[in-house]
């Protein structure tokens, strides 16, 4: 079996929610290639998030990330993770729309917490009360979230694999976006 990507899918969502891991699976899975805005910010910077959002501030690093989500948004159909924080900015969201498909992958706090509480690589949760400011950033996000052109709920114990197929199942109800090609 073979699939017919007709736009790239992105994945948006908070920090944790998998949009990394799960799209490069869900990549595998429809044979794409999977791009992920961080890291093509990261290359094109020659520097880490962390270190642009200290050097230049948020506000460098959003415009930034605009013009990446663009150039990947016209390039050939792919999975494209972004960063947590891109789906909340307007101008994102509606190249998104007119150019991919958006795909929320839909975790809740308590997930996401458990998933990012051992690692320090999260700029935005650098702060006295990591989770405080977790709950916060949910409660700000989630709205926003929910304005995805696709919600795909994330439970503890669903693998990585599992998601990408999940998230394969709610795109073959979008004949625009995805069609499987029967051999």
């Amino acid at each position: 079996m073979s699939w017919n990507l007709k736009k790239t899918i992105v994945l948006v969502g908070m920090m944790g929610a998998g949009k990394s891991a799960v799209g490069r699976a869900l990549a595998q899975v429809l044979h794409v290639p999977f791009r992920d805005s961080d890291a093509e910010i990261e290359k094109a910077a020659n520097m880490s998030v962390a270190e642009i959002f200290s050097r230049d501030g948020e506000a460098f690093f959003r415009q930034k990330e605009y013009q990446v989500i663009g150039r990947l948004l016209d390039g050939q159909p792919c999975v494209l993770s972004t960063g947590g924080g891109a789906f909340m900015n307007a101008d994102n969201r509606q190249i998104i729309h007119d150019r991919g498909l958006s795909v929320w992958l839909d975790a809740d706090l308590d997930l996401l917490w458990n998933r990012v509480r051992h690692r320090d690589t999260r700029p935005l949760l650098r702060t006295p009360d990591p989770y405080g400011t977790l709950k916060a950033l949910y409660e700000k996000r989630v709205p926003v979230y929910a304005l995805a052109d696709v919600g795909v709920p994330s439970e503890p114990g669903c693998s990585i694999h599992e998601m990408a197929k999940r998230v394969a199942a709610s795109l073959l109800t979008r004949p625009d976006v995805l069609e499987k090609e029967e051999a």
